[in-house]
């Protein structure tokens, strides 16, 4: 057996512990188990480690559940174990369809680690604004950001994770809101937003024009208010420094 054969034939023995390749491997079943089982508790703890805080909330046996039964789905396809936690919400979604907690805490978790190692970005300074058209003006955003809607309170089940506190009951919103995960200098951070300035945020990702940000507010709120509300999300956008460019469109 050819050596890339022989690496092919072990791939497939330690996901699905086929009895063909146990054969082409020489049917020692036991000694193959050993490589399984560490092929198998390698991704386990790659979870743990990329979910704490979502390990914590679902409790020891759901969470190596739902790990188990990710690993014999989802096979890693990368070159690194950096990136195989990013799917783990498919899993969660087919094991907790009525929890949608789980997926949005899980989300978070992921998102901030996301954040973290995304690309570098400088905010934009105030300097750069002192000449800006406002009307040909286009917003960038950075790279690091990352928006999601949430239908249940899973940002205050994460910070009460994090802070190691009492932990408050699942709840659906009263109101469906959103939340941002950025990072700022070399932390992650992660903010609550209601769902008008998400949905505002969104329209900026996928555009980017300041003058197309206020016609969205004014079709929702009237002309002044509309106007006024641009206004302050530039303001918090800018403090927050999620804004890394404005240029000319």
């Amino acid at each position: 057996m050819k050596l890339g054969e022989l690496q092919q034939t072990f791939r497939s023995w330690l996901v699905s512990a086929s009895d063909q390749s146990a054969r082409l491997l020489g049917d020692n079943r036991a000694g193959l188990a050993v490589y399984q089982n560490n092929y198998r508790a390698q991704l386990v703890g790659c979870l743990e480690q990329a979910f704490p805080h979502l390990r914590r909330w679902l409790g020891e046996d759901a969470f190596l559940a739902a790990s188990i039964r990710h690993i014999d789905r989802y096979p890693p396809q990368a070159w690194t174990l950096d990136v195989y936690p990013e799917d783990f919400y498919r899993t969660l979604t087919a094991q907790f369809p009525h929890n949608p907690d789980v997926h949005e805490l899980a989300w978070i978790e992921w998102a901030l680690t996301e954040a973290f190692v995304a690309a570098d970005a400088s905010p934009v300074s105030l300097a750069a604004l002192a000449n800006v058209d406002w009307d040909a003006a286009v917003l960038r955003l950075t790279p690091s950001l990352r928006a999601r809607a949430l239908t249940t309170n899973a940002e205050a089940l994460w910070s009460a994770l994090w802070q190691e506190g009492p932990l408050p009951e699942a709840q659906m919103l009263d109101a469906a809101g959103g939340v941002l995960v950025w990072r700022r200098h070399f932390t992650s951070r992660l903010r609550p937003v209601d769902s008008l300035e998400l949905q505002a945020l969104l329209q900026v990702q996928a555009n980017g024009g300041f003058t197309d940000l206020c016609e969205f507010l004014v079709e929702r709120l009237g002309e002044d208010a509309g106007v006024t509300q641009a206004g302050e999300y530039l303001a918090g956008w800018l403090g927050s420094e999620l804004i890394v460019e404005v240029s000319h469109g």
